[in-house]
């Protein structure tokens, strides 16, 4: 449960090492995906020996979503009282919000600490495009994390470091503060689901949102944190100069940075596929199975 909504969810583990505590990985989804996405490797990841726990943010996917009422509220508030009540809403899905994405991996954690076969002291965090930055933010603020793997990902959503949305800095700005601005009287609703914001990626952004998250700046706030970043060496979405390697730079060891060559991003989910997912296991048997 996030913020009072079910998230879906999908474990992985051999039969073999049922009952047993095992160090845990838990990923998720970047930019317009679902955990159906990831199962390929979560079976590589659950036979070197893992529990994996994919999940899909609210609104995505097969989780529910966040409701709001079509209209007033059919009852008037009591103080002290929390009071049913029957009315018509509609759903927030499919939308892009990076700080709901964030509060859903805090409450994906929260909900592994309390399966018995997750080894609590040995979490790692696997994400891919736009989940790679949720999961540094993450891992920056909740000390039970030790490992993540981070792949293909941007660590800034301001503006200036945006350059796969339309208009200029001052151009995107004034978009986010006039919807923010509209959103806020109530005169603009959410995006409707499987809007098409960057290319054919689905989901459109809470552009306000977007302007109050830059996991860039979380790195030197890892602590007892092994973290890897993935690149790919002909990343067409931004500047990888300015997102991983930047946050590589900036975070404290251990850590370790890798560009796979002649790929595109997309690269990482198909010809590469493989050699990422060979990565990630390496990086987590070193630093959840050895516990260095």
């Amino acid at each position: 449960m996030s913020e009072g909504v079910r998230m879906y969810g999908e474990l992985f583990s051999l039969k073999s090492l049922a009952g047993k505590k095992l160090p845990t990985i838990i990923q998720a989804h970047g930019w317009g995906g679902t955990a159906s996405a990831f199962r390929r490797d979560s079976i590589d990841f659950a036979n070197a020996g893992y529990l994996v726990l994919s999940f899909d943010y609210r609104g995505w996917g097969e989780s529910d979503a966040r409701l709001i009422l079509t209209g007033s509220s059919p009852v008037k508030p009591v103080s002290g009282q929390a009071q049913k009540f029957t009315a018509e809403v509609t759903e927030v899905r499919e939308v892009v919000d990076p700080l709901e994405f964030v509060t859903d991996w805090f409450n994906a954690i929260h909900w592994a600490m309390g399966e018995p076969m997750v080894d609590t002291n040995r979490i790692g965090l696997r994400g891919s495009s736009y989940s790679g930055g949720h999961i540094l933010h993450v891992a920056a603020h909740d000390p039970r994390v030790r490992a993540i793997v981070s792949q293909v990902s941007p660590f800034d959503s301001r503006p200036k470091a945006i350059t796969v949305l339309a208009g200029s800095e001052a151009d995107q700005l004034k978009l986010a503060y006039d919807e923010a601005t509209k959103r806020a009287r109530g005169e603009l609703g959410y995006p409707p689901p499987r809007q098409r914001v960057i290319g054919n990626l689905f989901g459109a952004p809470i552009r306000d949102h977007l302007l109050r998250y830059a996991p860039i700046e979380d790195a030197p706030k890892l602590k007892n944190c092994a973290v890897l970043f993935i690149d790919a060496e002909k990343e067409e979405l931004f500047h990888i100069e300015e997102h991983a390697k930047l946050a590589y730079d900036r975070a404290p060891q251990p850590k370790k940075y890798v560009i796979i060559p002649g790929i595109t991003h997309y690269g990482i989910y198909t010809t590469a596929r493989e050699q990422a997912v060979k990565l990630a296991i390496e990086w987590f048997d070193q630093y959840l199975k050895k516990g260095s």
